[in-house]
């Protein structure tokens, strides 16, 4: 029996899951030829694009009941060694004990992590969304503030990097803030700050869009400071580099993403995200039997412009993974990954969202027809089957490319 292996539960990962799991039924392959694996770290699915949204109550699935009825093995732990020459893993499993795990084919997905810079008071006093985990405890510690002590600060947020996470979270606070402070006598003043080491807010957004974000930040009564880094965060705020001081008792971070570390033990120079780069058949670069996708990769997605991290492009590239990495064990020719269109749609709260369309990023919606496109994408398009049922999951995994949402105001 032979083993295909995917790191990684997340867009890609799931993706590939299932995209393998189509093409080995296409082909009549069973279990008892070819085993498919999927290691992941927990047993969820997250939908991780949601973890700044206020309801964190429908953002993960279990990951069973995708993989189940499609045969695919769950195996929970984290990669910490690849060997390519003897086609073995080693990861650590559920108590921390340690397993070897022998592969015929590989598919690393294991997505990104959160840069985390070593910074004075990152690590004690910071949140983030990079987890369901730590969206959840950013969303409790919010809820919290009324029960901590009176003073300037206590209902003040401050979010560091100004990029869409950043933004959405940052637009989404005034919110979960009021909530918070609601029917606190005597509250201190809601305070959201925005601040990056760029000289504008939503530069990943391009031109275009720059005014609509920076509308809808002040309608937010969103403060933004640009071209400041912070020096150094405690337990009552932030102190920036260029001396100013700000009392906040939430502090988020941000600023930035990476591949996961796994792809640093594959070989093949990465590139400034620390992504694998790959072919247009996913394959890793100067490897045989290796295949990546997702955050962890990197291609010219469209024949010219690298693939963004992100889950627009983290769902085909897992898809055609899948489906590849069987043709390439079973010999048979593989499908070349293209994606001619791109577009961006980012949540600014209770303002609505702005919508883009192209590499540099057109506006063609904003305010709520953006929203409604972006509430569209967040809570049905992205998400994988639900039902259970085999045929609709296998469906799911076939390596097309599905034409883009359309939102025009």
């Amino acid at each position: 029996m032979k083993r295909i292996v995917i790191v990684g539960g997340g867009f890609a990962g799931l993706a590939c899951a299932i995209g393998a799991a189509r093409k080995l039924d296409e082909l009549g392959v069973g279990s008892d030829e070819v085993r498919l694996t999927l290691i992941n770290r927990d047993a969820w699915h997250s939908i991780r694009v949601r973890n700044y949204e206020r309801d964190l109550s429908d953002v993960r699935i279990p990951l069973d009941t995708v993989l189940g009825p499609i045969g695919v093995e769950r195996v929970e732990g984290e990669v910490c060694a690849v060997d390519l020459t003897g086609r073995r893993l080693s990861l650590r499993s559920v108590g921390n004990s340690a397993v070897d795990l022998a592969f015929d084919r590989l598919v690393l997905a294991a997505g990104s992590r959160l840069n985390a810079p070593d910074l004075p008071g990152l690590r004690e006093y910071c949140f983030d969304v990079d987890t369901y985990d730590a969206a959840a405890r950013l969303n409790a510690h919010v809820a919290g503030l009324r029960a901590r002590p009176v003073g300037p600060g206590r209902f003040t947020a401050l979010v560091v990097g100004a990029g869409l996470t950043g933004v959405e979270v940052a637009c989404e606070m005034p919110e979960k803030l009021r909530a918070a402070a609601s029917g606190v006598v005597g509250a201190e003043p809601i305070r959201v700050i925005l601040a990056d080491h760029v000289s504008h807010v939503g530069s990943d957004m391009g031109e275009s869009a720059r005014p609509v974000i920076e509308l809808a930040l002040a309608a937010l009564g969103v403060e933004t400071r640009v071209e400041v880094r912070v020096a150094a965060i405690d337990e009552r705020g932030v102190s920036l580099d260029n001396g100013e001081r700000i009392l906040a008792d939430t502090v988020v971070w941000a600023a930035g993403m990476r591949a996961n570390p796994l792809a640093a033990l594959i070989g093949p120079q990465c590139d400034r995200f620390g992504r694998i780069p790959v072919d247009e058949a996913l394959k890793v670069r100067g490897i045989d039997g290796v295949f990546a996708a997702g955050d962890m990769a990197v291609m010219a997605i469209d024949g010219r412009h690298p693939s963004v991290m992100s889950c627009q492009h983290a769902r085909p590239m897992g898809r055609f993974a899948g489906h590849n990495v069987v043709c390439d064990l079973m010999e048979l020719p593989m499908l070349p990954l293209r994606v001619d269109w791109y577009v961006t749609c980012l949540d600014l709260g209770a303002w609505g969202a702005v919508y883009t369309e192209g590499w540099e990023r057109r506006v063609t919606a904003s305010g709520t027809e953006a929203k409604r496109t972006k509430r569209t994408i967040n809570c049905v398009r992205i998400y994988p089957p639900r039902s259970g049922d085999r045929r609709e999951i296998l469906e799911w995994g076939a390596p097309e490319i599905t034409p883009p949402p359309r939102a025009r105001s």
